[in-house]
């Protein structure tokens, strides 16, 4: 079975100030997506920015078959949250935004109060024998004061680059909690996936966090050796990606992978591929994006690439 994450990039319907503006390019949009789902076939699908819970309705009306859908109650202040698309039904196991005991709330800018929670909700769900964390952590396109993309200045920059990674942190620290309670100290024993567009490449601290115990990365010398770290371990597949599509973004011309799939022990030892975009279509044809989400709105398709992995049973 083939298990996925996809960034939607602002699935609204036509008419608010975020999605598309008319009937025409919001269904030219749904159109897009759809197609790669259809083509991709996965078992599940974890799912960001979705800025409508009834976009994603249409969505999913879209694609044959029969589908299961479970979003988050909390989104950020545009409305946009996470949440799955399932062949099979979904028992929602936790949706919850809190940062761990005892980690105290982040600077978030110059002047406001400190955040104690994670800007959109971390959601975990159990579809048959697998247990899902879904997640978007805060992101590297900053934004300022006064509804601006673009710093006055080097220093403020600076500044809320940092208040970014702050909270980017804590919410990495708040989805590793939320893994925690996945695994329960059996990661040899039940199948645990963590997904999303955690915005930051594979080894950034922040992704790191998610990890667990330090050792046995695939494609080093201790993978293939069992060790006590194993039943708490998480394993991030983006070694299994071909090297050439080992981007999920484009970012100012840059290419990123910043959406990943981790995956318990008893799961990754099952891991038969990994990859970005389409099974066989070699390199995501991706648009290259600047700082300002605001010039794509309506935009048909996704600035992302959809992340998979497929499992055997």
């Amino acid at each position: 079975m083939l298990l996925g994450t996809w960034n939607l990039e602002n699935l609204y319907r036509p008419g608010g100030p975020y999605g598309p503006k008319d009937k025409a390019a919001y269904e030219t949009k749904l159109a897009a997506l759809a197609d790669v789902i259809a083509r991709l076939d996965p078992a599940l699908l974890g799912v960001q920015e979705v800025g409508d819970p009834d976009a994603l309705a249409d969505l999913a009306g879209m694609l044959a078959g029969n589908w299961h859908i479970a979003l988050s109650a909390h989104a950020d202040s545009r409305g946009i949250r996470v949440g799955f698309l399932s062949r099979t039904p979904l028992v929602v196991l936790s949706d919850t935004t809190a940062f761990p005991a005892p980690l105290r709330p982040v600077q978030a800018d110059d002047s406001g109060p400190a955040v104690a929670e994670a800007g959109r909700g971390l959601l975990a769900v159990r579809a048959g024998e697998l247990s899902v964390a879904v997640a978007h952590l805060k992101s590297k396109l900053l934004s300022y004061p006064g509804e601006r993309f673009h710093p006055r200045d080097e220093g403020e920059r600076a500044r809320y680059g940092a208040y970014a990674l702050f909270r980017r942190t804590a919410e990495a620290t708040a989805l590793r909690a939320l893994a925690d309670k996945l695994l329960a100290g059996d990661g040899r024993g039940r199948d645990v996936l963590v997904l999303g567009d955690l915005n930051d490449e594979a080894q950034a601290a922040t992704t790191q966090i998610l990890l667990g115990p330090p050792g046995s990365e695939i494609g080093t010398p201790g993978f293939e050796a069992a060790d006590k770290g194993d039943a708490a371990r998480l394993w991030n597949v983006a070694p299994l990606i071909p090297a050439e599509q080992r981007f999920s973004r484009v970012n100012s011309g840059r290419r990123e992978l910043i959406d990943h799939v981790l995956c318990s022990h008893r799961l990754v030892r099952r891991v038969t591929a990994a990859g970005t975009g389409l099974p066989g279509a070699g390199v995501p044809q991706l648009p290259s994006v600047g700082p300002d989400p605001a010039e794509r709105r309506g935009v048909a398709g996704s600035d992302h690439a959809p992340v998979w992995v497929r499992v055997g049973t």
